[in-house]
């Protein structure tokens, strides 16, 4: 039987009478009369209409789908070059290093004319064993008073066995002829009648806060490097003592970077007790000083106390909290930050958004390698028309992002369309580097030095309470700043638990 469709096309209008013939046998269904035809019209226009609907409603899942596989697949490709993801969490599938700056065209090794690092022999050592032979080796005759003709010189450097060593304080009572009897008092560092002593402990924490090993494996450490292995809560108390110690070298510390002419700022999740927490950074040249809140925003920013007195330039990523300090001379947002965005744009965008991200990329690496070569030269600035022109590309670049993603169809255009209006709005801030070389290009030295608190919790999976938290930082802030100035970490420490930290100058 012919469906309603062929039977339609059955039907042909020839001449110009528009007369109609039949093409096809009668065949049973098919109507006969002109009603009968408009209505199986009729329902063949709402099959076809129906179809339609349904192809533009598959047509439109379809294009939603495309988006989220988009979405998807940008999120699969994310990684610590092209996010903020940290590079921890690349694992295996880590790519391999790329300069966000692009090749500096410096071979690989030693620069030509750097001096090199071969040790050398020491003038003094401390022991000498002289090597005599005792035949000669043409007739075998003794050699036990022949003449030295030449010394050739080897060293090994080695430690020699080191055992932790026991003082006895004894406290004597002498009694007086007239029948008093005295006790002498005891010296500072023995206040109870069995202790570790200052460079024991300070060693434990050198260990455990320095170079990072767990508290149980530091104190194992102890006990196989000296003899003496003090209990875990043992150094728990050190570690409380040395931080109630810090105090005034934390409050000079703070001092110099509110006073600093550029400070960079930066913050990291902590987990603390089960729960996540901040570990708030604030860095300026040899100083840097860490604390610990609950909060990740303002809140846990004014606890730190640096921003809400902090009158200079303020480098940071675009968290919005940092924006709240109106009183700072002015914020400088981390290039790096913005150029692993416009990396992420140029890996999951259209060819369109490749153009723009890459020219605003290229633009901010330029100006970034003139403003170091300024500096490098002892220039005040970097050149006005070549900054001019790399600015307006910067700006250009931003236009076409807002432009080309104006729709915001799915996330990743809601994505790219934010990046290219804050990169436009906070022109100033992106680019104070290049307007002023006093200002770097990165925050990069706040997360260089905040990188340690990820590395306690990597490995220790969690501070057990809030107060260790708050002497882990304030330890690793007084070790940062006293290694920065030249001061073994080791001896900064010790020195905190004898009672007399280094604190530097406040001027």
């Amino acid at each position: 039987m012919l469906s309603v469709a062929d039977s339609m096309l059955a039907y042909l209008r020839v001449g110009r009478g528009g007369g109609v013939v039949r093409l096809v046998p009668e065949v049973p269904g098919v109507p006969e009369d002109a009603a009968g035809l408009r209505a199986a019209n009729a329902r063949l226009r709402e099959l076809l209409g129906e179809r339609d609907a349904r192809i533009a409603a598959l047509e439109e899942q379809l294009a939603a789908l495309g988006v989220k596989v988009q979405a998807l697949a940008a999120q699969m490709k994310a990684n610590s070059r092209n996010s903020s993801k940290p590079p921890s969490s690349d694992g295996l599938a880590k790519p391999s290093p790329k300069s966000l700056r692009g090749k500096s065209g410096r071979r690989p090794g030693r620069p030509e004319g750097q001096p090199g690092a071969t040790m050398a022999l020491s003038d003094h050592p401390d022991k000498v064993v002289r090597h005599r032979p005792k035949a000669c080796s043409c007739c075998g005759k003794s050699l036990r008073k022949g003449e030295v003709t030449d010394t050739e010189r080897r060293q090994v450097i080695d430690i020699p066995p080191v055992k932790a060593q026991v003082t006895e304080h004894q406290i004597l009572t002498v009694k007086c002829r007239c029948g008093c009897e005295t006790k002498a008092g005891a010296p500072a560092e023995a206040p109870a009648p069995v202790q570790y002593g200052p460079r024991l402990m300070g060693t434990g924490l050198y260990l455990w806060h320095g170079q990072f090993l767990s508290r149980d494996r530091a104190c194992r450490a102890l006990a196989e490097l000296f003899g003496c292995a003090p209990a875990p809560g043992a150094l728990a108390a050190a570690a409380r003592r040395a931080a109630g110690l810090l105090a005034p070298a934390l409050e000079a510390i703070a001092g110099r970077l509110i006073a600093a002419e550029v400070a960079h700022f930066d913050e990291t999740g902590f987990r603390v007790a089960g729960r996540l927490a901040w570990v708030h950074s604030a860095s300026a040249g040899d100083f840097a000083l860490f604390t610990v809140h609950a909060k990740r925003g303002k809140e846990g920013m004014d606890a730190a106390g640096v921003l809400p007195a902090f009158a200079g330039i303020a480098v940071h990523d675009a968290w919005a909290p940092y924006d709240c300090y109106q009183d700072v001379a002015g914020h400088a947002l981390c290039g790096a930050h913005v150029l692993r965005e416009l990396v992420a744009v140029t890996e999951t965008g259209t060819d369109l958004d490749v153009t723009w991200a890459q020219q605003a990329a290229d633009a901010l690496n330029a100006l970034n390698q003139a403003a170091e070569e300024a500096r490098q030269a002892g220039k005040a600035a970097i050149d006005p028309a070549f900054r001019k022109k790399h600015e307006d590309w910067y700006r250009d670049a931003a236009k076409a992002g807002i432009a080309l993603n104006d729709g915001r169809n799915g996330a990743l255009q809601k994505k790219r369309h934010a990046l290219a209006t804050r990169m436009q709005a906070r022109e100033a801030d992106y680019l104070r580097f290049a307007r002023d070389l006093r200002v770097p290009f990165s925050n990069n030295a706040a997360e260089q030095s905040i990188r340690m608190a990820k590395l306690r919790i990597k490995v220790s999976g969690c501070m057990r309470s809030m107060a260790g938290a708050e002497e882990f930082c304030a330890i690793r802030s007084y070790l940062h700043t006293a290694t920065r100035h030249r001061i073994g970490a080791l001896d900064a420490i010790t020195r905190a638990l004898q009672g007399n930290p280094w604190i530097p100058e406040t001027g």
